[in-house]
């Protein structure tokens, strides 16, 4: 049976009871579309503790008729300034609001001695996914990894061409094979930049010999997907080869360490091991990897300063690099559900590719 918004909500009112809120106040759009499947720019949402006739949801008259399609089992409140129409129009002494999303502003103009600042609970929920949400990254995934192959086959990715050729030739890509929007600004990045990890596209023209990283995604269903492949123009040398090779096996170690209950650090730690025994590990300047869904970014992080353990039924990503100042970088990146049996949702060429 596939999981609705009213399902997440009382997802969420089960963790509401281990507290002494009223209900609580959701503000993050992100968060907001999550727990009601509305799309709008402007809303807010209040989930009672108690009562799930008292779930209310708030946004302005440009949504009307948006919202009674999107979220018609919600008692609607018309109001363009959300957060202080729900904290007005609900009942309660504690009500609990998303202290790492609500400004200073909205919190003094609210001016309510009821208001107590939660931890992101929604958060929590939205690190597990249902099937649904998988189907759709999978979906975002697939269009991902046919993006890359159309434009080696067309033989897009080659000497001349600059890096915005590319990263605009590989966005329309995705968008032909169904993707609604593009992820995250595309990164293509030849030569020295392929030792910038997160490199925007210039005017570069690609070269004979030249690394050449694309970090990607598409967006199915408001999912994301995230890859990178790192290909070389011309016949590798020896120090391409030797990186490559230390990223790929510190990407399999990665991989093979995504068990849930394993904590993120030693996560982290595993294949960073990899690459700092090569004697790279001053070249490897990120985490592992991060959660992917709603957002691009969103938990668990996996690093040095990851917190908790990885739980089943997570989309993560796992990424290690080696940058090289003036001369190029690696990186293998791939997004795998985490399970008892962990799957990567992409599947493009993770062997060096000589263009």
């Amino acid at each position: 049976m596939a999981v609705t918004c009213a399902d997440r909500r009382n997802r969420l009112r089960a963790l509401l009871a281990d507290t002494d809120l009223s209900g609580l106040l959701v503000t993050d759009l992100v968060n907001v579309r999550y727990l009601s499947g509305f799309t709008g720019s402007n809303a807010a949402l209040w989930v009672s503790t108690d009562d799930p006739a008292d779930d209310r949801i708030s946004t302005d008259g440009r949504y009307l008729t948006q919202v009674a399609a999107q979220a018609p089992d919600l008692t609607l409140i018309e109001g363009r300034d959300v957060w202080r129409t729900l904290v007005d129009g609900v009942d309660g002494k504690r009500l609990g609001f998303e202290k790492h999303v609500v400004t200073v502003v909205q919190y003094d103009a609210a001016d309510s001695d009821r208001l107590e600042g939660a931890e992101p609970l929604v958060e929590r929920l939205r690190e597990v996914k249902d099937a649904g949400e998988i189907e759709l990254i999978a979906r975002a995934c697939a269009v991902g990894d046919a993006a890359p192959a159309a434009l080696v086959e067309g033989g897009a990715i080659r000497p001349g061409r600059t890096e915005r050729q590319v990263a605009r030739d590989l966005e329309w890509a995705m968008f032909a094979g169904g993707g609604e929007a593009i992820a995250f600004e595309t990164i293509v990045a030849a030569g020295a930049n392929s030792a910038v990890p997160h490199h925007r596209p210039t005017d570069a023209v690609l070269a004979a010999g030249d690394f050449v990283k694309i970090d990607f995604g598409s967006v199915v269903g408001g999912y994301h997907s995230d890859m990178t492949r790192t290909f070389v123009l011309g016949e590798p040398a020896d120090w391409q080869r030797e990186i490559y090779s230390i990223v790929a096996q510190a990407q399999r170690v990665g991989c093979a360490a995504l068990e849930p209950g394993t904590a993120t650090q030693d996560i982290d730690a595993a294949a960073r091991q990899i690459i700092a025994d090569a004697g790279f590990g001053d070249q490897y300047v990120h985490g592992l990897g991060h959660g992917v869904g709603l957002q691009i970014h969103e938990a668990p992080g996996i690093g040095k300063l990851g917190t908790g353990a990885l739980r089943a039924g997570s989309v993560v990503t796992v990424e290690p690099g080696i940058y090289l100042p003036g001369k190029g970088g690696v990186r293998i990146e791939d997004t795998l559900v985490v399970d008892d049996d962990v799957r990567s949702l992409t599947s493009s060429c993770r062997e060096l590719v000589v263009l």
